[in-house]
């Protein structure tokens, strides 16, 4: 008989709590400690369900080996599978080194793909776990997710593995593990680097690309696009601004300081709440209208779900699909070379009825409608 395909399969149960509280990414015991305060929940394991379920067609068909408890275990069991588990944790009580020794391991017993679910920082602990030795597939829930490793959400993720494992996807391609130093990140600053490569299967409308950069010539552009928003700015509407170099001239030219990497609200021309977090803006819209203003992740094309998770679907939802702002320059939308804008709220059902086509402000007076696709 032929032997079965092995698929690896690990889970970060703490990434991406940081998240809707603002924090920004949940690396370290002080940051963690600080999300559970302000009511973090951990989203990993339910996103690493909804792609397994994907693959648990094939649960007679492949082994499927994992690590215990809320590492992979749980999430496994709960989609019909059978596990094969490996070493040990503390429960509650997980670590980088848990995903570093989980990685080794599988790799060492030949496994022919490892699904993880994670962020940059549990793409970077795997890279230095097997270096390239096993292909590699992430399951996006972290916080700041611009790597080349993972796929554009969970569903994805599940499918292109199914496919892989099943010799149906037979295309690998080395992509970029990047990450970023969350100190700087909290601190407004951007310091990221280029760790190395794993090798991923790939499928172009299934696997997001690295996070892209501004191109210099782009000022004209912002300061254009941050006119024609303020001009057309309504009064007693709160304006819920997102992260980004995008939207930062738009608060800037009001006269008012922007949190670069964070969320405002501004009201008439007011700054009324800097850096927020989900529940601070639930509060803030419980009583007014209230506008989203976000922006395209340069090469990625998101627009929710990466980086401004305080944007949360109870927001978008209380808010409306048709109170969201999208601004672009020309050059980010080049960048996509024709893909869809993508949405990865966490609920399927948002991401659908934000899909179809959106209004982009690129200009002053300047619009361009585009294809927004959650899948």
């Amino acid at each position: 008989m032929k032997n079965k395909k092995k698929l690896g399969l690990i889970v970060n149960p703490i990434a991406g709590m940081g998240g809707r509280v603002g924090l920004k990414g949940s690396d370290g015991t002080d940051i963690l400690e600080k999300a559970i305060e302000l009511g973090a929940v951990s989203t990993s394991p339910g996103r690493a369900v909804e792609a397994l379920r994907r693959v648990s067609p094939l649960k007679d068909s492949i082994e499927l080996i994992t690590y215990p408890h809320e590492m992979g275990e749980e999430e496994a069991r709960e989609c019909g599978f059978d596990p094969i588990v490996i070493g040990s944790i503390v429960q509650g009580k997980t670590t980088s080194a848990d995903t570093r020794v989980a990685a080794k391991e599988m790799a060492e017993l030949g496994v022919d793909l490892i699904l993880f679910a994670g962020g940059d920082g549990t793409a970077r602990d795997i890279y230095s776990a097997i270096d390239g030795e096993v292909p590699v597939l992430g399951i996006p829930t972290g916080v700041k997710i611009h790597s080349g490793v993972f796929a554009i959400n969970p569903a994805s993720a599940g499918d292109l593995a199914a496919k892989y494992l099943q010799g149906g996807q037979e295309d690998l391609r080395e992509a970029e593990v990047m990450d970023i130093d969350e100190e700087a990140f909290r601190e407004n600053r951007i310091s990221a680097r280029l760790y190395g490569y794993l090798t991923v299967p790939y499928e172009k409308n299934l696997v997001q690309s690295t996070k892209g950069g501004s191109p210099p010539q782009e000022e004209l552009s912002l300061e254009a696009i941050a006119s024609d928003i303020i001009e057309e700015m309504e009064s007693d509407v709160l304006y819920i601004v997102g992260p980004g170099t995008t939207t930062r001239p738009i608060v800037e030219q009001l006269g008012l300081p922007k949190t670069l990497l964070g969320v405002d609200v501004v009201l008439d021309g007011k700054l009324v709440a800097s850096d927020v977090n989900e529940a601070q803006i639930l509060e803030l819209i419980k009583d007014r209208r209230a506008k989203i203003i976000v922006t395209v992740i340069g090469g990625q094309g998101f627009l929710l779900g990466r980086g401004n998770q305080q944007i949360s679907p109870e927001i978008i939802k209380k808010v409306g699909k048709e109170n969201i702002i999208v601004v672009a320059t020309p050059d980010k939308l080049t960048s996509l070379e024709g893909r869809p804008l993508l949405v990865d709220t966490g609920e399927v059902e948002l991401d659908e009825l934000l899909s179809g086509y959106i209004k982009v402000i690129t200009g002053y007076s300047r619009r361009v409608v585009y294809k927004v696709g959650s899948s």
